[in-house]
């Protein structure tokens, strides 16, 4: 088994954006690049995610540690990735789905529904890693149709509950059902 950590480098730049006509504000985005396997450096890895981060405050927008560490998991136990049908709840960034999809996966993508700038970054995130998933907006404790059809052999989340009151996180969670 490859034990080679994860490793991660990041390019800020700036984003401008047009909404019905007018400027959007001015977003400090940066692309992270994330590898997995050989020495998981730029020059030495068997797998590369990049990740689009807004880099202000919006926590749905930014890779948390226990993301990279669920991907590193995803990455060290593929082969039990490989063929299944895979959500992520709360994907955010969604690294862990992004490296469960490269590696063969089926994977849909989840975050809040309403969270428009979150759910169109997934999809960008996907284009800009070659990989086909499924977008689903998901707000947990609102019953949706579409997620009664998805079958998931795994449900992945990496800090999927955030607590702004007590700035508690619950880290990650991987449920297989047979």
């Amino acid at each position: 088994m490859d034990t080679a950590a994860s490793a991660s480098t990041s390019a800020p730049q700036a984003e401008t954006g047009q909404r019905s006509g007018a400027a959007a504000p001015l977003r400090m985005t940066t692309v992270s690049a994330h590898y997995f396997g050989g020495a998981s450096s730029d020059r030495d890895h068997d797998l590369r995610v990049d990740i689009i981060e807004n880099i202000e405050e919006d926590y749905g927008m930014f890779v948390w540690p226990c993301s990279v560490i669920l991907a590193e998991y995803v990455w060290q136990q593929r082969s039990r990735f490989t063929g299944s049908r895979i959500v992520e709840l709360g994907a955010g960034t969604s690294l862990p789905g992004l490296v469960a999809a490269k590696v063969g996966a089926d994977v849909t993508l989840t975050d809040i529904a309403h969270n428009t700038e979150v759910l169109n970054n997934i999809r960008q995130v996907c284009g800009l890693n070659n990989v086909n998933c499924t977008v689903l907006g998901l707000t947990w404790g609102e019953w949706d149709e579409p997620i009664f059809d998805l079958h998931p052999d795994v449900i992945l989340g990496a800090d999927v509950l955030y607590d702004s009151a007590s700035k508690i996180l619950v880290y990650s969670l991987v449920l297989k059902y047979d």
